[in-house]
C-alpha cells in the first residue's frame, strides 16, 4: 500500500518566514532518490535549490512557479513506498506521514509540520467534504497538478488553494477581488456557492495601460528593508577624495604580462579591495560594529569583506571571507568567483552573512560617485567610481591622467570624523601610488 510523505517548505536561513518558488526540477510520477534537488525557491537572500530527504515517486506539487509560500507549507507529496513492500497491518500503522518530522536535508535544518483541516463556515459548509482520514498511510494516490492554462497561474495563498480543492472550485476560472488580482478565501466561497465573484476595478491614465506593477518580494523586499533600517538607525557621513590613480592603472598593466598573475583578472576592484584591508588594519574603527542591546562597540580583527553585486535578482553583497589575509592574486581569483556565483543567481544565504566592510562599486556603470547606505551590521561602505581621463596637475603641469572619486559613508556613532578622513585618505593613497603598500 502506498505510504505518502509531505514535503513541507524549510527554513533555509535562520528567520526567514516565506519564499517564492521558482522553477520545479521534478513533475508527479517522477522518481526521486535520496537529497536529489526538486525544487529551486528565492528567499529575502538569495536563490537556493531544496534537496528532497527521501527516496519514491512524486505525486503531487502543491505549489506553483511565481507562488509566494510560508516556511512549513508542504509543497511537494512523494510516495515513499510506492511498491507496497513496507506496508503494516493497519492496527500497527504508523502516523500519518504529514504528521511526522521532515528529517534534516543537506545544508539546512527543518521544522516539523502537521497538516490540519479546517473547519468549513457558512454556505460552504453545504459542500459536500469527503470524511477525516483515517490515522494510518493514506490509501488513495493524489490527483497530479494540471499544467497552468496558457501560462496563466493563478494568484492564491496555499490555503486558499486547499479549500479551492476540497470545495471543487477551479481557481482559473476566478478574478481575485484582493489588490493585485490575488484570490481570497471569500472568492473561492461565493463561487462554490454559485455567486458571481465580483471583478477588482483598476484605474488607469487612459484606456491604454502604460503602467505596470511588480510584486515586492524576494532579494528586493529584504534589500529594501535592509536599507531603510540601516538608514533610519546609523546616523551616515559621507566624506569624499577625488584621486589621481594613472600609477595604479599602469601597475595593472605589468601585473597583465607578468608569470605570476597569468590567466588573473585584476580590475580596479581588486586593488581597492586589497586598499581596504591594509587601510582598516591601521583604522579599525571603520571595521567595528555598534552593539545597541549590549551598548558596545565590537571590533574585528579580521575583515569580511563585502562586495555590493547587481543581480538578475537584485542587489546582493556576498562576502570574502578573511580577505586581509589574501595576497593580491588571492583577492584577485576570490572576487572573479564570488561575481561569477552572484551573476548566475547561486549565492547562498551564508555567503551573504557577518560581513565587517563593503566596497560598492558605481563606476562599472559611468557614474561618477555616490553617497552609498551602510550594509546593516557593519560601519563603513566604500564607493568607486569610473575611472575617467581628465587634466590634472603634476608637477606644475596641467596633463591628462586617470582620475577616480571615491566616497566613504560611515556610522558616526562608531567612526569620528578623524577615523574616517584617516581611513579614506590611506585608501586613496594606496590606489595612487600601490608602492605605498610597501609602508603599511
Amino acid at each position: 500500500m502506498p505510504t505518502f510523505k509531505q514535503f513541507p517548505l524549510a527554513d533555509t536561513a535562520e528567520g526567514l518566514t516565506e519564499a517564492d518558488i521558482l522553477n520545479w526540477h521534478v513533475k508527479p510520477g517522477d522518481t526521486v532518490t535520496v537529497n536529489q534537488i526538486v525544487v529551486e525557491i528565492e528567499t529575502a537572500k538569495a536563490a537556493v535549490e531544496l534537496p528532497i530527504p527521501w527516496a519514491g515517486v512524486v505525486t503531487e506539487l502543491h505549489v506553483e512557479p511565481g507562488q509566494t509560500v510560508e516556511v512549513g507549507t508542504p509543497i511537494l507529496t512523494i510516495d515513499v513506498d510506492p511498491g507496497g513492500a513496507s506496508a503494516a497491518p493497519a492496527a500497527a500503522a504508523p502516523a500519518p506521514a504529514e504528521e511526522e518530522e521532515m528529517k534534516p536535508l543537506v545544508g539546512y535544518g527543518s521544522k516539523a509540520v502537521v497538516t490540519q483541516r479546517r473547519a468549513r463556515k457558512g454556505a460552504a459548509a453545504a459542500v459536500a467534504a469527503p470524511p477525516a482520514p483515517a490515522p494510518v498511510p493514506v490509501a488513495v494516490a493524489p490527483a497530479p497538478v494540471a499544467a497552468p492554462r496558457g501560462g496563466y497561474v493563478p494568484l492564491a495563498k496555499p490555503p486558499v488553494r486547499k479549500l479551492a480543492k476540497d470545495l471543487g472550485v477551479d481557481l482559473h476560472a476566478l478574478t481575485g477581488s484582493a489588490s493585485g488580482g490575488v484570490i481570497t478565501r471569500e472568492d473561492v466561497e461565493r463561487a462554490a456557492n454559485g455567486a458571481a465573484v465580483a471583478t477588482p476595478v483598476v484605474s488607469t491614465v487612459d484606456s491604454g495601460s502604460r503602467e505596470r506593477r511588480v510584486p515586492i518580494k524576494g532579494v528586493r523586499k529584504m534589500t529594501a528593508a535592509a536599507m531603510v533600517q540601516s538608514a533610519y538607525t546609523a546616523p551616515h557621513v559621507t566624506e569624499f577624495l577625488t584621486i589621481d590613480v594613472t600609477p595604479m592603472m599602469e601597475f595593472r598593466e605589468k601585473l597583465k604580462k607578468s608569470r605570476e598573475f597569468a590567466g588573473v583578472k585584476v580590475t580596479p576592484l581588486t586593488f581597492a579591495a586589497k586598499a581596504v584591508c591594509l587601510a582598516a588594519k591601521r583604522t579599525p574603527d571603520v571595521n567595528a560594529v555598534w552593539d545597541e542591546a549590549a551598548q558596545e562597540i565590537v571590533y574585528k580583527d579580521y575583515v569580511h569583506l563585502g562586495i555590493a553585486a547587481a543581480t538578475p535578482r537584485g542587489l546582493i553583497v556576498p562576502k570574502v571571507r578573511d580577505a586581509d589575509s589574501m595576497s593580491l592574486k588571492e583577492l584577485a581569483q576570490a572576487l572573479t568567483t564570488l561575481t561569477d556565483v552572484a551573476r548566475e543567481g547561486k549565492t547562498s544565504p551564508a555567503d551573504m552573512a557577518n560581513g565587517t566592510i563593503t566596497i560598492t562599486n558605481v563606476g562599472v556603470f559611468g557614474v561618477d560617485t555616490g553617497t552609498p547606505i551602510i550594509n546593516p551590521g557593519e560601519s563603513a561602505i566604500l564607493c568607486l567610481g569610473a575611472i575617467k581621463d581628465q587634466p590634472w596637475v603634476v608637477d606644475g603641469e596641467i596633463k591628462v591622467r586617470k582620475v577616480l572619486q571615491l566616497s566613504l559613508s560611515f556610522d558616526h556613532r562608531v567612526v569620528d570624523g578623524q577615523q574616517g578622513s584617516e581611513f579614506l585618505a590611506d585608501v586613496g593613497a594606496l590606489l595612487a601610488d600601490p608602492a605605498m603598500a610597501m609602508t603599511y
